[in-house]
């Protein structure tokens, strides 16, 4: 090598940002060391910040280095480095205690500081050229003129580039702190709404209050449950002559001729559009906010809505959990108070036998494979009965409920799912619960077997002797007797009041994620979101793993991260398979 070259190169190891400068820490000044992942702020204090799970860090590859078009300039400039040297020189590393404290106050627990240390001895050993800096020190520490200890900067340099999240932890915990969700919303801040809670029980005319100052107003949106409660709003507001779109995750209907959107909406709570603005807005059943999968819906529509009045429906029992979010954002809340139409009496006798069914009963399952048992056994006497589960298309379980409903129709039994509960008007005489044990889903995502909550045996309930139906008074048992006095004590309590509102990641928190993170896929985004998201006692974090699911799945797909966000929100059921597949066609 010319002299010339040799002195351009060493030039651009001292001033080209090649050569980490480190000194290594001995004594107290090692404790000076600041942490990647410390929850104290500059000053010292403890800023409560958590302290990410980092089995959710996936690494990324790392190819190993070829020779440039100057060659190995790091063999040239000392000597062609002895690779079983070297890999004593790595493990030797890898086993002092110093180096792994030094990691730790760096950000690298035991799991990252082995993953980190994996992925540099395999870069190091199947290099062919090493960059050189990092040749000239393994070479120093091989001749005896370097400490070991000397790596370790080129080691925490190949970390980070594995591991980006260590060098922007700070602002990945800003981007995910949870705990003022009304400043996502600027434009409902901007405005001063007026918010009416109308509370009640089934039957008890609350919504109807709510949608006929819907069909006054100028313009206004409605945000159901379910697509049937929409597509009900949406019938109801043409019908009295207000143009009024229909907006759910499967369709989109425009009853303008040439496409212009109506002034009226009504939607599924997923759907609404939280920039457009309305006189009016609605919020039906309300009390779902609480809801470990969807609670995030109703939360983003109570606080991010653009409407001058936010007319909220549903049990009394939120009404304390809306006033305190609402107090957050600088609004009252009026609230208005409705009573049952028709009265309903629990019997005294349970059912016993099919054979004692009458015109007008609704007998109630919490499974398909009790459904079909319970509808068979029905059928073998001789007697019709519409069947209603949740799984079934909105279509057919508006045909199930006409055909029962029609007086003239033979069909004068039900059997349904707590399906019923929502959205349909059935002319049900006696609500039978043929179980109260109900497969719920928990926090983690887990499904479990637990008696109805006093929430869902009133909202079934409810249904039995509606207003305007041929029975203006309900009954309500249960077929096995052993049941009746558990029901009885589940109606008889109080419904526990509301405590936090659910909360999911946005798509615009999770860009801000994918900014800093950029190798990340979105499932290994949100995992990581969650597990550095801070929330306040208002608030928790929905389920997200159906989310997950649906990010992994459609993962190779070549899709933008909003595109991906929105089909993973898609509200399909994963166990079937020909949905899936629907899905990623």
């Amino acid at each position: 090598m010319s002299v010339g070259r040799c002195a351009r190169l060493v030039s651009r190891l001292r001033y080209g940002g090649s050569v980490v400068l480190w000194r290594r820490p001995s004594g107290p000044n090692r404790a000076a060391t600041a942490g990647a992942f410390s929850t104290a702020s500059s000053d010292g204090r403890d800023t409560g910040a958590k302290a990410p799970d980092t089995s959710l860090f996936v690494p990324l590859p790392v190819s190993p280095a070829e020779p440039g078009p100057e060659g190995d300039v790091g063999a040239e400039l000392s000597r062609p480095l002895n690779k079983s040297e070297v890999l004593k020189v790595l493990n030797k590393f890898y086993k002092r205690r110093e180096i792994q404290k030094l990691g730790a106050e760096n950000g690298l627990d035991a799991r990252l500081f082995h993953q980190a240390f994996i992925s540099f001895r395999k870069y190091i050993m199947e290099s062919s050229s090493l960059r050189p800096d990092v040749h000239i020190i393994l070479n120093d520490i091989c001749c005896g003129a370097g400490h070991v200890d000397d790596l370790f900067p080129f080691f925490m340099r190949h970390a980070k580039q594995i591991f980006p999240m260590l060098e922007c932890m700070d602002d990945l915990r800003k981007i995910s702190d949870l705990r003022l969700p009304p400043n996502w919303y600027p434009e409902a801040r901007a405005i001063q709404r007026k918010i009416v809670f109308h509370a009640g029980p089934t039957n008890s005319g609350k919504t109807y209050h709510a949608i006929q100052r819907y069909l006054a107003a100028k313009s206004g949106i409605y945000c159901g449950p379910l697509k049937l409660l929409a597509h009900e709003i949406f019938q109801k507001s043409n019908d009295a002559n207000v143009p009024c779109d229909l907006v759910t995750g499967e369709e989109r209907v425009c009853v303008d001729g040439d496409g212009r959107p109506s002034a009226h909406v009504a939607c599924t709570i997923e759907m609404c559009s939280v920039n457009t603005p309305y006189e009016v807005a609605v919020i039906d059943e309300i009390q779902m906010i609480r809801d470990p999968s969807r609670g995030w819906a109703w939360t983003r529509a109570l606080l991010g809505l653009c409407a001058e009045e936010i007319h909220v429906c549903g049990e009394a029992a939120a009404i304390n959990l809306v006033t305190e979010l609402m107090y957050t954002t600088g609004e009252e809340v009026e609230v208005r108070n409705y009573k049952r139409l028709t009265p309903i009496k629990v019997l005294d006798q349970a059912l016993g036998s099919l054979d004692n069914l009458r015109p007008g009963d609704c007998v109630v399952c919490f499974s398909k494979n009790d459904i079909y048992s319970v509808s068979r056994q029905i059928e073998s006497r001789g007697l019709e009965c519409a069947v209603i589960y949740g799984s079934l298309p909105p279509g057919t379980k508006l045909t199930q409920a006409k055909k029962f409903n029609n007086p003239d129709d033979p069909c004068k039994i039900m059997v349904a799912t707590d399906a019923i509960g929502m959205g349909l008007n059935l002319s049900i005489k006696r609500i039978i619960f043929n179980s109260l044990i109900k497969p719920v889903v928990n926090e983690k995502g887990e499904k479990e077997m637990d008696t109805i909550t006093t929430s869902q045996a009133l909202q079934i309930s409810g249904r039995a002797g509606r207003f305007s139906t041929v029975f203006k008074e309900g009954e309500v048992t249960t077929v096995h007797s052993d049941d009746l006095a558990l029901l009885k004590e589940i109606l008889n309590k109080s419904v526990e009041p509301l405590v936090a509102a659910g909360l999911h990641p946005t798509a615009e928190q999770i860009e801000m994620f994918a900014y800093h993170l950029p190798g990340a896929t979105l499932s290994n985004l949100i995992d990581i979101f969650v597990s550095l998201s801070q929330v306040d006692g208002l608030y928790f974090v929905c389920n997200v793993d159906d989310f997950k699911f649906l990010a992994d799945m459609i993962q190779h797909i070549p899709l933008n991260l909003r595109s991906r966000y929105v089909f993973c929100t898609a509200p399909i059921n994963k166990k079937q398979p020909y949905v899936c597949t629907s899905l990623l066609k």
